[in-house]
């Protein structure tokens, strides 16, 4: 047969952004046609966010940044083709989705897409109901977008890109906001759409649990942002797992799982992509060791000690936003030195509650003590002297023109000498990675710099406590890694840190407390080891154990 045409065509293209000095991506080539699911992968800064941005004419449109080579989708050149045209034809849903939400119902914003292409009012209809209810989204279709978690946002952005109806939908990260449940709502809702072998789908994704089973090929760009690989999905990660892990590409969790056992001994023949495929491997293999059966957590790190008096209080913690009731009369106390998880379903509260606790939101008086100081009274200045604060969205935290600056900036409203100021801002561009950005402009920071970045200026001052809204969001695994080692460095120090996460894989092998919420109120919360060993704990508050969690859990293999 001979095959379609593409629906995507780029050859040779190579983007620089404003003030950068080296491409990113950079002499990039391939094509997409309809039926494939391509995942595209590549360390933080290798141009993935920036390809996407060319793929509707953002770039060179609307985006500062200089391009070479060329770009067809559906046989339009994207450099000679307005962006309104090429919606059309390309899809998008960004990585943030509060970049794209324009209307004031959730309904309205779906339909605005549809109405735009001046189609007949009941194909807008039509569209608008079925993206919706494929999204679980339906019943919520009068609200104001602004009522949405972020999880809700980022579902309601892809329902805007099914109801465009393009041939082509490119999302970025799509699911990093969303509990499991929601994952595997978006993933039916894209299979549904893929299936009739017509419309293709390009995926940045780093929760590759979840995609393997949806992706058909894998293109890997490499830390200058050209091609490394591309090729079959499976084969490129089995093929290439130790040059990915070498380049900080995150892998499928079972994956990172079998190159740990049979770096201890296991024998692994070839490696799994799935919790099933790593069960079925292990099912013939002999433990290396006494110490096999055990699975490792968090808790293991630290000895148990008489408790100590919390460092964070919550009593009775109500609060209300557009006069809805979010949290429900709270109860929480979170002892100094741990590491401890805020998981939930989507619109459970651990934003609202996360933000209350630090005072990024006034709580109400006398709710809330953080190191003996009320976050509903409290100065910005005493605050920002106990609580650092790293935001979900990291744009919504910049205030300065440069990534020196930015980082700079609390130092200097504390009087810090220039020489003090050069020399810790110094060591924090070098521990994140950002030494050749110091006089880059924040937004012109790919995705996960961005991140690096509002990490790097909560944790300049030193605080005593650290409030983080899902901290590895846009990382690539080497960062993420070293991130995570950076906040226990912290915790060994003395600083007590606060994150929320919809990773419960980096929940059990990372935090030492975890609070799970359910609809405004502490479901349960204590040590982690310990809610880990009851998954019903986790399956009535809306949630579920990582596969590879509960596959360890029932064969007994250990990951120490």
């Amino acid at each position: 047969m001979r095959p379609s045409a593409p629906l995507l065509r780029v050859r040779d293209l190579s983007i620089t952004h404003a003030d950068a000095v080296h491409p990113s991506p950079g002499d990039v080539s391939f094509d997409i046609r309809p039926g494939e699911v391509v995942l595209l992968l590549g360390p933080s800064g290798s141009g993935k966010s920036t390809l996407t941005l060319a793929l509707n004419g953002l770039i060179p449109h609307a985006v500062p940044a200089a391009m070479t080579g060329s770009v067809e989708v559906g046989g339009l050149d994207t450099a000679d083709t307005l962006t309104a045209a090429l919606s059309t034809r390309v899809a998008m849903v960004f990585q943030d989705p509060d970049a794209q939400i324009v209307t004031g119902t959730v309904y309205d914003e779906v339909a605005f897409g549809p109405e735009n292409l001046r189609l007949p009012l009941d194909e807008v209809h039509a569209r608008t109901d079925d993206a919706l209810r494929r999204v679980g989204l339906w019943e919520r279709r009068g609200e104001n977008p602004d009522r949405l978690s972020g999880g809700g946002r980022q579902r309601l952005a892809i329902a805007c890109a099914l109801a465009m109806g393009s041939p082509l939908i490119v999302l970025d990260e799509p699911t990093a906001n969303l509990d499991p449940q929601g994952i595997d709502d978006v993933y039916a809702a894209l299979t549904d759409v893929i299936a009739a072998g017509d419309r293709a789908i390009l995926l940045v994704e780093h929760n590759l649990d979840a995609a393997m089973g949806f992706v058909t090929r894998t293109i890997v760009l490499d830390r200058a942002g050209r091609v490394a690989f591309d090729g079959p999905a499976a084969e490129v990660i089995r093929d290439h797992a130790d040059d990915l892990l070498a380049m900080g590409v995150w892998l499928p969790a079972a994956t990172l799982a079998a190159m740990r056992m049979r770096d201890a001994g296991v024998g692994i023949d070839e490696l799994p992509l799935t919790p099933e495929e790593l069960a079925a491997a292990l099912a013939a293999a002999t433990p290396p060791g006494p110490s096999a059966g055990r699975v490792a957590s968090a808790d293991d790190r630290r000895p148990a000690s008489a408790r100590p008096e919390p460092l964070i209080r919550a009593r009775g913690l109500t609060v209300r936003r557009h006069r809805t009731e979010i949290l429900h009369g709270i109860d929480l106390d979170v002892e100094p030195g741990t590491l401890t998880a805020v998981v939930g379903a989507n619109g459970a509260g651990k934003t609202t509650l996360l933000q209350s606790l630090a005072g990024v939101v006034p709580p109400p008086r006398r709710q809330v003590a953080v190191d003996g100081v009320d976050p509903g009274t409290a100065s910005p200045r005493e605050l920002s002297n106990r609580i650092g604060f790293v935001f979900q969205n990291p744009e919504h935290q910049f205030i300065a023109h440069t990534v020196f600056d930015e980082l700079a900036h609390g130092l200097r409203l504390r009087r810090t000498s220039d020489a003090e100021i050069a020399a810790r801002v110094g060591s924090m561009l070098d521990r994140f990675g950002l030494e050749g950005k110091a006089d880059v402009h924040p937004f012109l920071l790919s995705g996960g710099e961005k991140r690096r970045l509002s990490v790097g200026t909560a944790l300049i001052t030193r605080p005593r406590m650290l409030a983080l809204d899902e901290p590895t969001f846009g990382q690539d695994r080497a960062r993420a890694a070293e991130l995570l080692a950076l906040l226990h460095d912290l915790r060994d120090e003395g600083t007590t840190i606060l994150i929320v996460t919809h990773d419960l894989q980096l929940v059990a092998e990372h935090a030492s407390h975890t609070v799970i919420l359910a609809e405004g109120r502490v479901h349960a919360a204590g040590r982690t080891a310990d809610l880990f060993r009851d998954e019903a704990i986790f399956t009535t508050a809306g949630l579920r154990l990582p596969p590879l969690q509960r596959m360890l859990a029932a064969t007994g293999w250990s990951l120490a």
